[in-house]
């Protein structure tokens, strides 16, 4: 019985952890990209975006997926793709609104998604 009990809070402790580490691992990826959105928000709200600069986060991205993989579903990532895809050629050609707007979904993206995943009794029933 005593073991039967020290097995299960056992597992419960590696469950929790593990869940722990997943929540954290997200939300500091989705911060870190976010800081990187930001700034290419502001550089494209001004005008002085350049290709390069939307190029720079598709590949801050790109290194983040690699791992987000692991834990988000593929939907997400696929959308955050299409969004950066389409903002690149935007600032490319300098059209300034349609980019911005672009962005400006990318910036919402990399808030949303990691609050799906957060430890909260809405995201486990």
């Amino acid at each position: 019985m005593v073991k039967s009990l020290c097995s299960f809070f056992c597992v419960l402790a590696i469950i929790l952890a593990g869940a722990v580490f997943e929540n954290n691992f997200i939300i500091r990826q989705f911060e870190e990209f976010g800081a990187v959105a930001e700034e290419l928000y502001i550089k494209t709200e001004n005008k002085t975006a350049i290709k390069d600069d939307a190029i720079a986060v598709q590949k801050n991205w790109l290194e983040k997926k690699k791992y987000l993989h692991n834990f988000i579903p593929h939907t997400e990532i696929k959308e955050m793709d299409l969004w950066i895809a389409e903002s690149v050629s935007l600032i490319g050609d300098k059209k300034w609104d349609d980019a911005l707007s672009k962005v400006e979904v990318i910036k919402e993206l990399a808030e949303q998604i990691p609050k799906t995943f957060e430890i909260r009794i809405e995201n486990v029933l």
